[in-house]
């Protein structure tokens, strides 16, 4: 999944409820557990690649148009400067969750102190 793409994982009829954002598409592999516990739950979500830093306009109109659109809550994973979690949160009311995820040397405690 590029930057950009989405991955709506709901059943015909239903509106994702829970948004899961990542900083790139190698983020995904571990946020894709995040998408397999809600699907095990029966929780319609969806999936997209969207970058803090590379597309900050993207980042603010999701986050401004998520609550139109039925999402109740949003996840953000991303590594190092993991600044995706705050930039959703400053654009809605909704909970955000950020999840700091290993992309440097560090460890992932780079992404941690700045989630």
């Amino acid at each position: 999944m590029s930057e950009q793409q989405q991955d709506t994982l709901a059943a015909p009829g239903e509106e994702p409820v829970v948004g899961i954002l990542v900083g790139s598409a190698s983020d995904l592999p571990v946020m894709q557990q995040a998408t397999e516990i809600l699907r095990r739950f029966g929780i319609p979500h969806e999936i997209r690649v969207i970058s803090a830093h590379r597309n900050p306009d993207l980042v603010d109109e999701y986050a401004r148009t998520a609550e139109e659109r039925g999402i109740v809550c949003v996840i953000c994973g991303a590594g190092m400067a993991n600044h995706l979690a705050g930039a959703v949160a400053a654009r809605t009311a909704l909970p955000v969750i950020g999840v700091p995820l290993a992309g440097s040397k560090l460890g992932g405690v780079d992404a941690l102190y700045s989630t």
